[in-house]
């Protein structure tokens, strides 16, 4: 079988997806993703191939703005986001996608859950189609504005209107039901997939680590450190009066270094979470959906600084469910996350909660299992 996986050219929508891809080429299938080329540093390690579509995520935004005269980054309205991901994404990448698929065969199209051109390009082509939501379901007032700007979209090209968002036969879930919002009701479709740390590419591990020691470890993975400004150095000179030591991650310069004694704290750059969660004992991260499954997969309490709204309506099931603590805006300098990460520490009840998080997570169909299971509906469907 030929499966093509479409992704917003987004780092946290495409890794997600990897291990239901390894998954369906280790059964023995072939496996293309349709994005953007930006991604294909991402994919050209997993050897998956990349049929170039569309933009990049910097251009759709550029687009965004031409059309409608604000920037998503700094007032992400519900308005903008349905514009953004159901709007303008698809406008810019519809035809190329569309070419490129046709070109390629595919039997079977999955997207993730704010992709909407694979949807379109799986009804062009006549194909079954899931989704994968890679995030807990989304916010009512977001659904509604990507609900209508894809079918004000789909008017415009004279496509069928979706008639639910996420589009497609399946929802293959990765939430589980602990960390899932409140008050949302299981679509009919859904079916439940593990979430994973990501890893990388068989092989050696990226990142020479250091030798763990009789101090709990601390994973600081945050893409702006706490005070939006501050840099790593405040935040980890603050963790350092804990007796810890600490593992810090950060995509570009780190700012003013901590000024620790030498072996109280590894700076990496880009490392796969499944390696950076090793002998962890609890992480501070901002509640990306990527950060807050990786931490629970492993059973490991978080203390979460939300940097958007999002982000924030994400973190509350976790601190729901005894697992982590989030904090507000307005209290996250410093000092307010070692406090967080101290109280983390002291009290047992946040690893036996998130120890549960994780044996609700290891419960659930694993990408093996649910890659068989889709193959086996997609070909019981054709042999109606």
């Amino acid at each position: 079988m030929r499966v093509l996986f479409f992704s917003n050219p987004l780092v946290a929508h495409l890794l997600p997806q990897f291990p239901l891809a390894r998954a369906l080429r280790g059964q023995g299938h072939t496996v293309a993703f349709s994005t953007a080329e930006v991604m294909a540093p991402w994919l050209a390690p997993e050897d998956f191939e990349l049929l170039l579509s569309g933009p990049s995520a910097e251009e759709v935004t550029g687009e965004v703005a031409r059309r409608t005269g604000a920037d998503i980054l700094f007032s992400p309205t519900s308005q903008l986001v349905g514009e953004y991901f159901a709007g303008a994404r698809v406008d810019l990448s519809l035809d190329e996608a569309l070419a490129a698929a046709r070109y390629w065969e595919p039997d079977l199209i999955l997207h993730e859950h704010l992709d909407f051109v694979g949807p379109l390009v799986a009804a062009l082509l006549k194909l079954p189609s899931a989704a994968v939501a890679t995030d807990p379901a989304l916010e009512p007032d977001i659904t509604e504005a990507l609900t209508t700007a894809a079918r004000t979209h789909c008017l415009e090209r004279g496509l069928e209107l979706p008639s639910r968002v996420p589009s497609g036969r399946w929802l293959l879930d990765l939430c589980p039901p602990s960390l899932q919002r409140r008050g949302v009701l299981p679509p009919r479709e859904r079916i439940a997939l593990r979430p994973e740390p990501h890893e990388g590419p068989a092989g050696p591990p990226r990142a020479r680590r250091a030798p763990v020691g009789d101090r709990p470890r601390v994973l600081v993975g945050l893409p702006h450190a706490a005070g939006a400004t501050a840099g790593l150095g405040p935040i980890l000179r603050s963790l350092g009066t804990l007796d810890v030591d600490l593992v810090a991650t950060s995509p570009g310069d780190p700012g003013e270094g901590p000024g620790l004694e030498p072996g109280r704290v590894e700076l990496l750059p880009f490392t796969p979470a499944g390696e950076l969660l090793e002998n962890v004992s609890a992480v501070v991260h901002h509640g990306g959906s990527g950060s807050t499954f990786a931490a629970a997969a492993r059973g490991i309490p978080a203390v979460v600084v939300p940097g958007s709204e999002a982000q924030q309506w994400q973190a509350e099931p976790l601190a729901a469910a005894g697992a982590g603590l989030v904090l507000p805006p307005g209290r996250q300098d410093p000092a307010s996350v070692t406090t967080a990460v101290g109280r983390l520490l002291a009290d047992p009840g946040f690893t036996v909660a998130a120890h549960r998080v994780r044996d609700e997570i290891a419960a659930m169909p694993s990408a093996v299992q649910v890659a068989e299971w889709l193959v086996a509906s997609v070909s019981a469907r054709r042999g109606r």
